[in-house]
């Protein structure tokens, strides 16, 4: 059984690893090599051993290659972006409401430019800004759209906005136009059709404001709401911030914890049901009856969770399991773990762009790796062994964590030992027993539940605050390499070995990569440069060999999202810079300063110089003649002038660059105005191979005089996609042209790196270095 056990467990892992390997890919692979499953198949046969993983293998890259493809055809044609559609869809989700509006998810069933039919994708991400109408899951809608192919900001170390779309089936986004106004042309309830899932989200959506209302509007409401139906769009920030520093964040997905548990309270409660008199029929026995009722009740928790990826392996576990209880069988848990990674990734096999994938099947890997070896019976030994769980799942998820957020809760182990039983037991029941109520008792009885959930919550986060503000509850750092990533797992898995077995001590040593293995940086007397895709907008980063300067820090978007905190702050986590030297914002524009309070807030920052430092506490003025030398390469500010009339964009800090090896130089907004002064002041000392260009490329900057001045070579563009601006202007891209500098704006080469060095100015382009199959072209 032991052979047969390990081939199941191997082959799923390599259609993992197929599945992987297309997630790599710039271009989709050919389905020709579908071909191979045929041999391979026949050869599995008589050599399992080796054949039937590779089979595994190359089904793995062929479905995922198949189910992709089907998803990049449908796209959205370029002749249709920025155009007026109209577009007939029902609301597929719950609608989630924002700052500036609410953001929902159509699924289209007709759409028309001009009253001629389109072929647009299947699936759109829309916004209503301003007054929004009532929008319910399940109601059809006629609307007034502008769309555009899904684009994100491509950085080092950022979120793949790209990817996430693409894995949610969204292939255009855009938002409702006011004129003509929106027109609902049925709702759900008078609809005869089943509609199932759309019955579903509109059943989460009443939840959500039952819950609410219930409550009262308790300062726990959303958590409460998300225990119950996974919805956490409404949490606030604030409460976000304490989970992540606490490493308690995972409780709000209904994942494996808590689909079991309602399993188990299931399972149970059945059992005891059944056995009274009277209830008992001999040809079905209690235990049989008891996990039919238990799987029941986990689909019903899974469908209010809407079936997200922790769930859905969750799910998969308990049906093999209870499954095996109702055929008279049992399990290994090791073949459920598998047997459930291979059910998602069948469904799904898009789900390991997903981070949750990850983190949910690797933690209850750990728990399965180390729960043999824990010994003992009564409540000491469970005591020692729920904390020695906790260490076990931190220390497994460590390597993963920092691969992929460069970050870890160090006071996780502790928070997570008490809040735990205290969700398990008291909070997520009670919020149950509250949904359950909701649907039949007076409000009166149905808010005593949730009420019980809700003060089990306002008593438990003192504690929790407290851990979230200890000085180093979170760890952070650079994201290691994959080679060190791979290490860390090697030495995590020695670490864990039960007690007795020999060398456990090494796995400290296959560990230590993840910490040590540094990422590059400049030599001394180089200068890197980084302008940073933040939009329209302008980030930029210029390193030395120890030393880091931040040149604006792009725009504010809401309370939740800025560059600063999304773009700026990963990237300098992933060069491994844990301290600003100076931050500079060149003027107060949102799109320049907006994230830097984020900056500032999340790493220390030495000095902040600006043009309006009123508005940054403890800046200084930037001023013309600052100049300073760090390891080898000179800073100057040439604008503005004490005491100068230039306001506003003219006002911007000009810094100037120069190393042994190139200069650089960073016009902030500045019109041709201040062009011209600065042609006047500094003649002859504007020269540099790099500029950023003035003002996003605006008509009113790069004049021909400042660029003849200047005499770049390379040009970056900061420019977001398709912004209304219409920057950069054609006039001013063709002035570039003429003189044969080289271009690279943000929205086709994401973030840009020019590297000042002994062999010269090398520019390397983010997209095209780390270009994927899902990116548009």
């Amino acid at each position: 059984m032991e052979p047969r056990r390990a081939a199941i467990q191997l082959s799923i892992l390599a259609f993992l690893a197929g599945v992987l390997l297309v997630q790599q890919l710039a271009e989709l692979p050919s389905l020709a090599g579908g071909v191979l499953i045929v041999p391979l198949a026949l050869a599995a046969r008589r050599w399992p051993r080796y054949a039937l993983p590779l089979l595994f293998f190359v089904a793995g890259v062929c479905w995922t290659t198949y189910r992709a493809g089907l998803i990049l055809a449908d796209a959205l044609p370029a002749a249709l972006e920025g155009v007026d559609l109209t577009v007939d869809g029902r609301i597929a989700d719950l609608p989630v409401v924002q700052e500036r509006g609410v953001r929902f998810v159509l699924d289209v069933e007709q759409a028309f430019e001009e009253g001629r039919p389109v072929a647009i994708p299947q699936r759109l991400q829309l916004s209503v800004y301003g007054s929004a109408p009532d929008l319910s899951a399940g109601d059809r809608w006629r609307l007034t759209v502008r769309l555009r192919r899904p684009h994100g900001f491509q950085n080092p170390g950022g979120f793949d906005y790209e990817a996430h779309l693409f894995q949610q089936r969204i292939r255009a986004t855009g938002y409702v136009r006011e004129s003509p106004p929106a027109i609902r042309w049925a709702a759900l309830e008078d609809d005869p059709g089943w509609l199932i899932q759309y019955r579903l989200n509109r059943f989460r959506q009443q939840l959500s404001g039952r819950i609410r209302s219930l409550l009262d509007d308790h300062p726990f409401w959303a958590m409460v709401t998300a225990f119950a139906n996974g919805d956490d769009d409404a949490i606030p920030a604030a409460q976000w911030e304490v989970l992540n520093r606490t490493g308690t964040g995972h409780l709000i997905a209904i994942s494996g914890m808590n689909i079991g548990l309602v399993a188990g309270i299931a399972y149970f409660l059945v059992r005891w049901l059944w056995s009274l008199p009277g209830w008992t029929v001999l040809w079905l026995p209690a235990p049989r009856v008891a996990a039919g009722g238990a799987l029941l009740a986990a689909l019903a928790y899974a469908a209010l969770a809407g079936f997200a990826i922790p769930t859905q392996r969750a799910l998969v576990m308990l049906v093999a399991a209870l499954g095996g209880r109702l055929l008279g069988r049992r399990t290994a848990p090791s073949v459920l773990l598998a047997l459930a990674l291979l059910a998602v990734l069948v469904l799904d096999p898009l789900a390991v762009l997903a981070a949750g994938f990850w983190l949910s099947f690797l933690a209850v890997a750990v728990i399965l790796f180390v729960i043999a070896s824990l010994e003992g019976s009564g409540w000491p030994a469970r005591l020692r062994a729920w904390g020695f769980l906790q260490w076990a799942v931190a220390l497994g998820l460590l390597p993963v964590l920092l691969f992929l957020f460069q970050q870890v809760s160090v006071t996780g182990p502790l928070a997570n030992l008490i809040a735990i039983p205290v969700v398990e037991i008291v909070v997520i029941p009670a919020t149950l027993a509250g949904v359950v109520a909701s649907l039949w008792l007076p409000d009166s009885w149905a808010a005593l539940p949730l009420t019980v959930a809700a003060r089990t919550l306002e008593w438990l986060w003192p504690l929790l605050e407290w851990l979230a503000q200890w000085p180093d509850a979170l760890w952070t750092q650079h994201a290691p390499p994959f080679w060190a990533l791979l290490a860390s797992l090697v030495g995590v898995a020695l670490l864990l070995l039960p007690r007795g077995y020999p060398g456990r001590w090494v796995g400290l040593i296959w560990l230590a990569p993840l910490f040590l293995a540094r990422p590059p940086a400049p030599a001394m007397g180089e200068l890197w440069l980084t302008m940073l895709d933040v939009g329209q907008g302008l980030a930029v980063v210029a390193r030395t060999a120890a030393h880091t300067l931040v040149y604006d820090t792009g725009a504010r978007f809401s309370t939740r999202f800025d560059a600063g905190r999304t773009v700026v702050v990963p990237y300098l986590r992933h060069a491994g810079v844990r301290r600003v030297d100076t931050l500079i914002v060149s003027h107060g524009d949102n799109d320049h300063i907006g994230g830097a309070a984020s900056l500032r807030a999340l790493l220390p920052v030495t000095q902040t110089l600006s043009s309006v430092p009123e508005r940054l506490l403890g800046a200084a003025p930037c001023v013309s003649g600052q100049s300073w030398e760090w390891d080898g390469v000179r800073f100057e500010h040439l604008n503005p002038d004490a005491g100068s009339s230039l306001t506003g964009n003219n006002a911007s800090c000009v810094l100037r660059i120069v190393s042994r090896h190139g200069r650089a130089l960073l016009p902030g907004d500045i019109t041709a105005r201040a062009e011209h002064q600065l042609l006047l002041e500094h003649d002859g000392r504007l020269r540099a191979e790099l500029l950023v260009a003035p003002h996003h490329g605006s008509k009113s900057s790069s004049s021909e005089s400042f660029l003849d001045g200047v005499q770049p070579k390379v040009a970056l563009l900061p420019v977001g996609y398709r912004n209304r601006y219409h920057h950069p202007h054609p006039a001013v891209v063709q002035r570039y042209r003429e003189r044969g500098v080289v271009l690279a704006d943000s929205p086709a080469a994401g973030a840009v790196e020019a590297r000042f060095t002994s062999t010269g100015l090398e520019l390397r382009r983010y997209r095209d270095e780390h270009r994927r199959y899902w990116h548009y072209r």
